[in-house]
């Protein structure tokens, strides 16, 4: 249409055709429901956030700070079992080989592990624990069997990720200092790293089945985008949450019908508690459902 209209003005007409053009253009008003509520949120409570939401069946998608640096925080965790399923895939090991640990190696927050220092874990539950409970040990002893924080980061850039980095385990990994690029992910990169991991070939058939299964059973979840999930959708995420008022999830979202949307949304550098933050993530999260009901 904009060409059609600069092709057709003439000198007579140019008042009309400049009225034509402005006419065309979107209001700021019609942003979206998304970005509105991103602005207003960004101005409420400081700080960063950034935002994707994309279908994954087409290149529409609505961002804000799209390309830069958040901490992950335990948003970190889908991506780590995506590299033990990849050496599952390898034949390099199975998830039901047997990890045994001490009770030293625990650390904070580990609701899973501190109940199985007699038996040990298998390396599948060790995975479970990691994304549906975030549990920090389990996510420790399975960065263990993938070189570490920079062995992680090197399978991440192996899928062509050029972003996201992992250089601390935890909890260490939780500091958020601003301006430290460790630890942390842009919200474009980290998607585009799960869109590799859950529908391209990165993985097996059974092996993205599994990630996406751990990713629905999140039980720590419940308040963010699952809190306005409408009746007959679907959704798959992991959170985080750090210091310097750092939250984060990472999300596949199925409407009742139709192809998926792939959401991250990060904040950072507010004074906001972990409710308030909570109440900001889940807002953002109704937002981008209104967003995809309006397509």
């Amino acid at each position: 249409m904009l060409r059609f209209l600069e092709e057709s003005c003439v000198p007579m007409r140019r008042f009309a055709c400049a009225l034509a053009f402005t006419l065309s253009l979107p209001l700021a008003s019609e942003a979206g429901p998304l970005m509105d509520t991103v602005g207003q949120l960004e101005t409420e409570v400081g700080g960063r956030i950034g935002v994707v939401l994309r279908h994954t069946g087409s290149d529409w998608a609505v961002e804000h700070r799209e390309d830069e640096r958040f901490p992950m925080a335990s948003t970190f965790k889908a991506l780590l079992c995506g590299a033990v399923l990849s050496r599952v895939d390898r034949g390099e090991e199975s998830l039901d080989d047997l990890v045994t640990y001490k009770a030293t190696e625990l650390v904070s927050y580990s609701p899973v592990t501190k109940n199985h220092v007699a038996s040990g874990m298998s390396v599948g539950q060790l995975c479970e624990a990691t994304v549906t409970m975030s549990d920090n040990s389990a996510a420790n002893l399975l960065l263990k069997r993938v070189d570490g924080p920079e062995g992680l980061t090197r399978f991440l850039r192996g899928l062509g990720d050029r972003v996201t980095r992992l250089d601390r385990n935890e909890p260490a990994m939780n500091e958020a200092r601003r301006g430290d690029p460790r630890d942390t992910t842009s919200p474009s990169a980290v998607l585009k790293t799960l869109d590799r991991l859950l529908f391209e070939g990165v993985l097996l058939p059974s092996s993205r089945a599994q990630l996406q299964q751990w990713m629905v059973d999140d039980k720590v979840a419940d308040v963010l985008i699952r809190k306005h999930l409408p009746k007959g959708w679907r959704i798959a995420d992991k959170s985080g949450a750090g210091h310097n008022g750092s939250r984060g999830i990472i999300s596949v979202i199925w409407p009742e019908t139709g192809q998926p949307y792939l959401a991250a949304a990060y904040m950072t550098g507010s004074d906001a508690s972990i409710k308030q933050r909570n109440a900001v993530i889940a807002e953002i999260g109704k937002a981008m459902i209104e967003e995809i009901k309006q397509r």
